[in-house]
């Protein structure tokens, strides 16, 4: 066997070495991309808080129109139930006292002591081809809550579908006037129906613009 020659040595020896190089930083990039991704998974996603906090129908005859008035002109968004947070003015929209939240299907909603509903019922008449609105959504939680008060309910339009908020100025009542608050693009579906039981309470915030009373005795 002839021996090799020095220049040729030189060559597979630096072939070895680039190789080598190679590898190690292949393994240096893995390590990073894996550390990166782990980051991402552990770094907590901000949570975005969508406020509510003019007249609902400001601007319109509404209240003062016989019978139940459906008034849209929503907020198009896309809303995350593990993080975001509807934040609305209870002095504006008339709601008294804290969040009193159910997400529950029409036949299991309580008669009363409740402001904010979330509706796992998507229809009401066991026909997918017919419209399942507000106004329908409404009537199923007006035929189970019987005490009068203003509140909020999500529901999953059938034609849309998506999910919507809604204020209705009266949970118990099949004429209340409602106003369309948001329509939340990124749940449509299946997953966006998959979706509507997992809003909670913690979704939801009441603030006042009205100032407190005082605390000084005069």
């Amino acid at each position: 066997m002839q021996p090799i020659s020095g220049s040729l040595a030189t060559t597979h020896t630096s072939s070895r070495v680039a190789s080598s190089r190679a590898k190690r930083t292949a393994r240096i990039s893995a390590v990073l991309y894996a550390s990166i991704v782990i980051l991402a998974m552990c770094t907590p996603v901000k949570a975005t808080t969508f406020t509510f906090n003019t007249a609902p129908f400001a601007g319109t005859n509404v209240l003062n129109t016989p019978g139940r008035q459906v008034v849209g002109g929503e907020f198009f968004i896309s809303f995350f139930p593990a993080n975001d947070v509807f934040s609305i003015d209870s002095s504006v929209f008339g709601v008294d006292g804290p969040v009193n939240f159910v997400n529950a299907t029409a036949g299991n909603l309580p008669t009363g002591g409740v402001n904010v509903v979330v509706l796992q019922t998507f229809d009401n008449d066991a026909n997918p081809l017919t419209p399942f609105g507000a106004g329908n959504a409404a009537d199923l939680i007006a035929s189970r809550i019987t005490t009068p008060g203003a509140g909020f309910f999500i529901y999953f339009n059938q034609s849309l579908d998506i999910p919507r908020l809604v204020y209705s100025t009266d949970l118990s009542s099949n004429t209340a006037d409602l106003r369309i608050l948001a329509r939340v693009l990124n749940l449509n579906g299946d997953a966006g129906r998959a979706a509507i039981p997992t809003f909670s309470a913690s979704n939801f915030e009441y603030t006042s613009s009205v100032p407190e009373p005082s605390t000084f005795l005069f």
